[in-house]
Order: C-alpha cells, then structure tokens, then sequence
C-alpha cells in the first residue's frame, strides 16, 4: 500500500477497509459506495453495496441556490431532504430524515487542515482530513459510527463508506451525500 492509499481511506467493492482505519476502529459491519453521475442535470447520487446493487439514490433542485436534494431507497421511500442555509458563516446544512428527525451540519472554522463539522441534534462529530479526503463520523461517546474516504481522482466522485454502526446506515447516508455536496461546492468556489 502507498503513501497515498494510506493517506486516503477510499477502497473500491471487494477491495477491503484501508488498514489505518481497521487499525483504529476495527473491521467495519458493511461497506457502502457512492457515485456521483455527472451527465445528469439533478446530480444524482447513487450509493451501492458490495455487490453493486443501488440501495439508495438522490435527486436534486436544478436551481442550487438551497440545494435541495431529496434522498430515496431502493423502492422508490423517501429516507431523507437535505437542504442548506443560502448564505451562512458556519456553512450550515439542514437534514430532515423521512421519520421527522432533524439535525444541522455546522462546520467549526479556522481550522487549516483538519475539517470538524458538528451535527446538532445528534450530538456527533464530522472530523476529516481535506488533503486525504479521509473522514470519521463519531457519536455522542466518541466512539466511530462510520469512516468515510474520498477518491482522490474521479469524474464520478466517488466515496466509500465503512459503517461501524449499521443501525444509522440511512442516517449515515444522508450525512455523506451532505458532505459530498458540500466538498463540491467549495471545490467549485475555488475555481
């Protein structure tokens, strides 16, 4: 394994976990993987298992001054909405999961290369590092509900997730696509 696959934690279905992480929090319950289709005008994401089926898919707002997106199962439920604050200091993201719960991602600022966003609500931590794309999400115990790793190249941005805690997967989700959306807003302001 290379400096940089060790840096990044993205691995591809059938791959296995990236080792720094199975060092750290143990051999994950379940592996889910996104991929953006960028031909399509609604940006949809759609996250898969190991075996490549499409457990959950989004659709977009055309017009991205909310961002507005709308997550769904395989069967077509609604599992969550997901929107963000039009201007905000905090960079703050709305998620309204299909049970009525809600929470805000809220990213703390000044910090250089480490990224920490609060989910208020759930009481859990978002840490990641912007230079491996590599993220955890713990909760309220600090303990790892997922690890979360970018693909550093990609037209498809993908991500794969390593669920620690299978019980939050659709909350989980949610949480990643926010956070897909909110790496490519900034990669785009940047530009």
């Amino acid at each position: 394994m290379g400096i940089l696959s060790r840096l990044n934690g993205f691995h591809a279905a059938g791959e296995g976990p990236n080792e720094n992480n199975t060092g750290k929090y143990g051999v994950p319950a379940c592996s889910l993987y996104t991929e953006l289709n960028p031909g399509d005008l609604h940006q949809k994401i759609e996250v898969k298992n190991e075996q490549g089926q499409t457990l959950y898919w989004t659709k977009s707002s055309v017009i991205a001054i909310k961002g507005k997106t709308d997550i769904f199962d395989a069967s077509g439920a609604q599992v969550a909405h997901l929107e963000k604050k039009p201007i905000s200091l905090h960079e703050k993201h709305f998620i309204t999961m299909a049970d009525g719960q809600k929470f805000t991602l809220s990213n703390e600022l000044f910090h250089v290369v480490r990224d920490i966003t609060n989910i208020e609500g759930l009481g859990w931590q978002l840490q990641g590092n912007v230079i491996g794309l590599n993220f955890t999400l713990f909760d309220q115990n600090s303990d790892p509900i997922a690890s979360i790793g970018q693909k550093m190249i990609s037209m498809h941005d993908r991500y794969s997730i390593d669920l620690y805690q299978p019980q939050h997967e659709k909350t989980v989700v949610a949480i990643v696509i926010q956070l897909q959306k909110m790496l490519t807003a900034r990669r785009e302001n940047n530009n």
